[in-house]
């Protein structure tokens, strides 16, 4: 992954920043409960205003986390997950070096315990 992209790179930190408002994250785990929702339908979660809910809506959708589809004057939003696997490789990818790192420092430290006499051993 050192090798990412700037093209990756860009759209994972768009994927993040539209992760990072508690409300957008919400919008998200909705639309994973049912295929397609209206702007209304999603609106009805939330205690701020219908314009509020469009600007975390256009957000995710720039992200390409939301798809939209228009229909008559009724717009319907249903969930992308490729920019969220996407994040999700990156995560992993991070996750395995350093959990690697972790268990090389365990190994380490046993080793060094083995070596080192304990201060009981030293004192006879």
């Amino acid at each position: 992954m050192s090798g990412m992209g700037a093209h990756t790179a860009e759209s994972l930190t768009t994927t993040f920043h539209a992760l990072a408002h508690p409300i957008r994250r919400e919008i998200v785990a909705l639309l994973t409960r049912v295929e397609h929702a209206t702007v209304l339908e999603i609106a009805v979660h939330f205690a701020i205003s219908l314009n509020g809910i469009s600007k975390h809506l256009k957000v995710l959708e720039r992200a390409g986390i939301l798809k939209r589809a228009i229909r008559g004057r009724t717009h319907y939003c249903s969930l992308h997950t490729a920019p969220l696997a996407q994040a999700e490789a990156w995560m992993a990818h991070y996750r395995q070096f350093w959990q690697e790192r972790l268990d090389e420092l365990e190994r380490f430290l046993a080793n060094k315990q083995l070596q080192e006499p304990s201060q009981d051993q030293e004192a006879v």
